[in-house]
């Protein structure tokens, strides 16, 4: 009874203090068809029966990544991944002291950049690209999904890249003083 005792107090003063600003951030986020009742309620469920419920001090970069991961989970399995939505997922990775405004508009921008020259591309190399970089399938995957020879997809994945790299060159901002570009927050994960 002592351990549910302290367990109760722990979530009430390190996690359930929290959950008004995660309300609020899925709310700013305005994700379609997405319920934000359920997203909460399954965050601070997965919260409340954490293991190493003990170790955790920072409650709301806990809650947070959990509902990130929720809703990136969510996202996969509908297998159509929006770059905005990836985009607006990232203001859930809060790290005490972590990312300023700036940080998150960049990103914001990147990935927006980023989606716009991907819709660009042609349509099999477009395929090809999301299925491997943004879905993280094996190149055998993708064949036998597409109906081509690996070494079809390789020349379409190449393409993609050149393409995409390309464009990116050509349309890089200059460098903000602030702010990380979103391959660097991915690095740093």
């Amino acid at each position: 009874m002592h351990d549910r005792d302290a367990r109760n107090a722990w979530f009430k003063s390190i996690i359930l203090v929290h959950e008004p600003a995660l309300r609020r951030q899925l709310r700013r986020m305005a994700l379609p068809a997405v319920e934000i009742d359920d997203v909460v309620a399954e965050t601070l469920a997965r919260a409340y029966v954490a293991t190493d419920w003990a170790r955790i001090e920072q409650g709301r970069s806990y809650l947070f990544t959990i509902a990130r991961n929720l809703l990136t989970d969510a996202a996969r399995r509908k297998a159509v991944v929006s770059f905005d939505l990836m985009a607006d997922l990232e203001v859930l990775n809060v790290a005490d002291g972590g990312g300023s405004a700036e940080e998150v508009v960049t990103v914001r921008d990147e990935l927006r950049r980023l989606q716009a020259i991907i819709d660009t591309l042609p349509p099999q190399c477009r395929r090809v690209f999301i299925l491997r970089r943004v879905l993280e399938r094996s190149t055998q995957e993708i064949a036998a999904e597409l109906s081509l020879s690996i070494s079809t997809v390789e020349k379409h994945l190449t393409k993609a890249i050149a393409l995409v790299t390309s464009a990116l060159a050509e349309h890089r901002a200059p460098q903000h003083r602030f702010g990380r570009s979103w391959r660097k927050v991915k690095e740093t994960r």
